[in-house]
C-alpha cells in the first residue's frame, strides 16, 4: 500500500515552517492519561566532545511533561544548540514560501492535475479547512499537501508551541546558549521542490487518502515517543517510506547522512552540543545513528 502521509509527519519539521491557510479551532484536551514522558535520547563523546541527539515530535498537545530528567541535564550541560531550522520571521518566510511553492503561470491548475477519482476528497479536504475549493488550485503539490498535513492538527489540540523545539528554543535564549540551525529555511524548502511532478502529486494523493486516519496515526506517534520507543517510532514513521524510494532520499537519508557528517566535524571541537531533531531521523536503519556508525562514531542511548 503507498502511503505518503507519514512522509510528511517525519518532516513536520518542514512543515510548520509554512503559514497557516486558515484559522484553526481551539484545541482539544490531551488524550494521553500519564503527563510524564520519557523520550530516547543518545550521546556520542570522545576524551573533550559530547553531542546529545534528542528526537522530537514537533507538535504535542498541552500537558506532556519531558523538558526533565536524563533531557534537562543533557541540555543544561551543553553550551551549544542545534535544531533542524531556527526559523526566520514571518514576512520571510512566506516569502520564501510563495517563491517556491507557487506553480508557474501558465501551469494546469493543481485539482486538474490528479486522477479523476481523488478530486472529490482533494476538494472536501481544502474546504474542510474553511477555504474555497480552488484555493489551492495555485500550489505546487507539495505545498498543498503540507498545508493540508498542518491544518487538522491544530483541530486535534495539537500546537507547535507545545513541541519541543519551542520549548528548547525558549530554554536556550533564556540561558543564552547559542541556538542554530542545522539547515536553512531555503534549503528545507528546496528539499520538498527539488521532488520530481510524480513524487510530489503521489505525495498530495497519499496525503488526501491518509487524512481521515491522522488523528490515529498523531496520537500512536506521540504515544511511541513519550514511551521512548524508536523501533515501533521507526515503523510508524518511516517505513512508509520505501514505497517512495525518491521522497526517502531527499527527506530522510541524505539528510541523516549531512547531520552525521557535521557531527563528526564538530568532534574535533571540545564542548558539549545539544541537537534536537525530528526522532524520525533518530530511528530506522538509514538513522542518523547508523549514518554515524559509517563514519566510526557509536551513538549510546541514555537510559533514565
Amino acid at each position: 500500500m503507498t502511503r505518503l502521509m507519514k512522509t510528511s509527519l517525519t518532516a513536520l519539521g518542514l512543515l510548520l515552517a509554512l503559514p497557516a491557510c486558515a484559522q484553526q479551532p481551539a484545541a482539544k484536551a490531551p488524550a494521553r492519561p500519564a503527563n510524564d514522558a520519557d523520550p530516547a535520547l543518545w550521546v556520542v563523546k570522545d576524551k573533550d566532545t559530547t553531542v546529545y541527539l534528542f528526537g522530537t515530535i514537533h507538535v504535542l498537545k498541552p500537558g506532556l511533561t519531558w523538558f526533565d530528567e536524563a533531557v534537562k541535564t543533557a541540555f543544561d550541560r551543553s553550551n551549544e544548540v542545534k535544531l533542524e531550522l531556527v526559523m526566520p520571521d514571518q514576512a520571510a518566510m512566506t516569502k520564501l514560501v510563495m517563491a517556491t511553492g507557487v506553480a508557474p503561470a501558465g501551469a494546469p491548475p493543481l485539482t486538474e492535475q490528479l486522477p479523476a477519482d481523488k478530486r472529490p476528497a482533494f476538494t472536501k479536504a481544502v474546504v474542510d479547512m474553511g477555504l474555497p475549493a480552488n484555493a489551492l488550485d495555485r500550489f505546487r503539490p507539495w505545498l498543498a499537501a503540507t498545508q493540508l498535513s498542518i491544518a487538522p492538527l491544530s483541530k486535534m489540540g495539537y500546537d507547535s508551541a507545545n513541541g519541543p523545539e519551542a520549548v528548547i528554543t525558549a530554554a536556550a535564549k533564556q540561558a543564552g546558549k547559542p541556538l542554530t540551525g542545522l539547515e536553512t529555511a531555503e534549503q528545507q524548502l528546496g528539499f520538498f521542490g527539488s521532488l520530481s511532478q510524480p513524487a510530489q502529486l503521489q505525495f498530495l494523493e497519499s496525503t488526501v487518502d491518509e487524512l481521515p486516519k491522522l488523528d490515529e496515526t498523531m496520537a500512536t506517534m506521540v504515544k511511541e515517543w513519550a514511551d521512548g520507543d524508536p523501533d515501533a517510532l521507526a515503523r510508524e514513521m518511516n517505513d512508509n517510506l520505501k514505497d517512495s524510494p525518491e521522497v526517502a532520499k531527499v527527506l530522510l537519508t541524505d539528510r541523516n547522512a549531512r547531520w552525521a557528517q557535521w557531527i563528526k566535524g564538530r568532534m574535533a571541537q571540545p564542548g558539549t552540543v545539544f541537537i534536537a531533531v525530528g526522532a524520525g531521523h533518530l530511528a530506522g536503519p538509514d538513522s542518523v545513528q547508523a549514518q554515524l556508525a559509517k563514519l566510526g562514531l557509536k551513538a549510546e542511548r541514555i537510559r533514565y
